[in-house]
């Protein structure tokens, strides 16, 4: 592993870690050890993970240097996928994020030389390593930006009244700025309808006729 970048809903900072950030860099520049536990104490410390087909890529990457490194698996989370978001409700002519992002004009990934940014870095290059950092900054930035466009899609979307705050406001946002809108009809029950006004959720709420 090289590096990673992250970024905490609502925070307007992006924090990003690179082999060439720790002390072991200069003996052993191909040792990961401390970068993955950096890593780990991120995922320990979520409560949910969004990621661009994170369920198969990142996370399990990432499982797989945690197992490597002899570190247990950090405490349980949630997992938003975007990928699988994309796929599952829309017909976009293609779903990579940088695609994504480009369409519904959130902005695009940085250009780089491609693999050979990685052996540059692997290399000490400290231009490349500059420009590998930058890359996955805007990369996390340009996720969050279809995260949030995406979101009141997500039906299966974890309740972040759950996770603290007003019970009674949007669980996909949070925001109190809700109002309720008609009813949810199934086949015995009859439930209140609610709609959030910030980012234009639905969700359903108690039972009104069964």
């Amino acid at each position: 592993m090289l590096s990673f970048a992250y970024k905490w809903l609502d925070d307007t900072s992006v924090y990003a870690r690179g082999l060439s950030d720790y002390p072991l860099y200069e003996s052993e520049p191909t040792n990961d050890r401390e970068l993955v536990k950096d890593l780990w104490s991120v995922y320990d410390a979520a409560d949910i993970i969004v990621a661009h087909n994170g369920d198969a890529f990142d996370i399990k990457k990432s499982n797989a240097k945690f197992a490597l490194h002899d570190l247990p698996p950090p405490a349980t989370y949630k997992s938003v996928d975007t990928l699988k978001v994309a796929r599952k409700h829309f017909k976009f002519e293609s779903n990579k994020l940088d695609d994504l992002g480009a369409t519904l004009g959130l902005g695009r990934k940085l250009e780089h030389s491609g693999i050979r940014l990685w052996f540059r870095c692997m290399e000490g290059d400290p231009k490349a390593w500059k420009e590998l950092i930058e890359y996955n900054i805007q990369d996390v930035i340009l996720l969050e930006g279809v995260y949030l466009k995406l979101r009141p899609w997500m039906a299966n979307h974890p309740n972040l009244n759950l996770y603290g705050g007003d019970k009674e406001s949007c669980p996909t946002c949070q925001s109190t700025n809700t109002e309720k809108r008609g009813f949810a009809h199934q086949k015995t029950r009859v439930y209140q309808r609610h709609h959030c006004k910030a980012c234009g959720s639905w969700w359903q709420g108690k039972i009104v006729k069964q």
